[in-house]
Parts: structure tokens; C-alpha cells; sequence
């Protein structure tokens, strides 16, 4: 996944007006999902997500397979 469509992705599911959770698969197969708004911070192909309980999951663009959710799914 290039670095401006990581950002793209995770901008549009993160700032929807209404949000809905979406799942980041990584490779490998690690697959978490995005439970809050606020939960994530991306800037330059590199992403980290705060799991419940303040539990950091870092990531970039070359680590993703795809990202699941009702948008994504059209352009992953």
C-alpha cells in the first residue's frame, strides 16, 4: 500500500461525521480494529493506534494488507 493511500484510507474512516470501526490487517495476519475516532495518529506513512487500556500498536503503510470497513473495502 503506498504511503498516500495508507493516509487517504485511514483519514476517511477515522473523520466520517458518523464512525463506524474498522479492522487494519497487517502482514502476517495481525488484525486489529479501530474502535474510536481519536484512537489513531497517522502523518508521514506511519500510523500508531492506542488499543484499550493505552496499549500502542505501531504501524506504516508497508505493513498493511488491507483495512476493512464499509468505505475501505472499495479502494484497499
Amino acid at each position: 500500500m503506498t504511503s498516500e493511500h495508507f493516509e487517504q484510507a485511514l483519514a476517511a474512516l477515522g473523520q466520517r461525521e458518523q464512525f463506524h470501526p474498522f479492522t487494519v490487517e497487517l502482514i502476517g495476519g495481525h488484525q486489529f480494529e479501530v474502535d474510536h475516532p481519536l484512537a489513531m495518529v497517522v502523518r508521514d506513512g506511519v500510523a500508531v493506534y492506542l488499543k484499550p487500556g493505552g496499549i500502542p500498536v505501531w504501524f506504516d503503510h508497508d505493513s498493511v494488507t488491507q483495512i476493512v470497513g464499509d468505505i475501505a473495502d472499495k479502494s484497499a
